[in-house]
């Protein structure tokens, strides 16, 4: 249900020239709490990489946290956190109606925040049409594969996973490579308290001191697939200023 991209390479050496040379060490789809991984990866091997690129998502230690940065309880992510919450949600549709719903409410600007009486689902109206950059071939595809594979997988990682080892509320982990994080300017979760505050304010940059971080105008949360060309080229020229491209 999470889409988007972590890009991270790995420092070698050349046995013959003892030269530095670089190797893409993984290059995989990976968005919001997906980066995580990509996060988590840098804290225990900061030796091994050169460079990361992540969507919608900056690193933020447990350190970080604070008190105000609670999640409603009608949020989606807390709803799907919920075990057979999302499962029972669902199975009111067919899988198609379900890939609709999802992109339909995360190309909005609010967050998906469902009141006390009613699911996740139930935040669309039937009528609603898709994103202008969504078409009906793509759902369609989406769709198909979500029948063969169904929704669990997506709900356990990461809703429902264990937290990573990012450290614990007294380490303050440096992630000191090179890293880039791509954010829609519209996309809902810079209204989830305390993001935005956390990454306009630079204390992002106690933890990650070289960040660049880059608004996409018009972007909502799947600005890779809204904008694929421009977040394409944004990741090139991250490739070509650190000279791994």
């Amino acid at each position: 249900m999470h889409h988007g991209v972590a890009l991270i390479a790995e420092r070698q050496k050349s046995t013959c020239t003892n030269r530095p040379l670089s190797r893409l060490l993984s290059f995989c789809h990976c968005q919001r709490f997906w980066s995580m991984v990509a996060y988590s990866f840098v804290v225990l091997h900061q030796e091994k990489v050169v460079g990361i690129v992540t969507l919608g998502m900056a690193f933020m230690p447990p350190v970080a946290y604070k008190h105000h940065f609670a999640l409603p309880e009608g949020f989606y992510v807390t709803r799907w956190q919920e075990h057979g919450r999302a499962e029972n949600d669902f199975v009111r549709f067919d899988v198609k109606t379900v890939v609709r719903n999802i992109y339909i409410f995360f190309s909005r600007s609010e967050m998906p925040i469902a009141d006390e009486d009613q699911e996740i689902m139930d935040l669309v109206e039937p009528s609603t049409p898709l994103p202008s950059w969504f078409t009906e071939k793509d759902l369609a595809t989406y769709a198909a594969l979500y029948e063969k594979s169904g929704f669990q997988i997506a709900l356990q990682v990461p809703y429902r996973s264990s937290r990573l080892n990012l450290g614990s509320i007294e380490q303050v982990p440096i992630v000191k490579a090179p890293t880039m994080v791509i954010i829609g300017k519209e996309d809902y979760a810079l209204k989830v308290p305390g993001v935005d505050e956390y990454i306009r304010s630079g204390e992002v940059k106690k933890y990650v001191p070289n960040l660049e971080t880059i608004y996409v105008p018009n972007g909502y949360h799947f600005v890779h697939e809204q904008f694929p060309g421009h977040v394409n080229q944004l990741i090139l020229t991250f490739l070509d200023h650190t000279k791994y491209a």
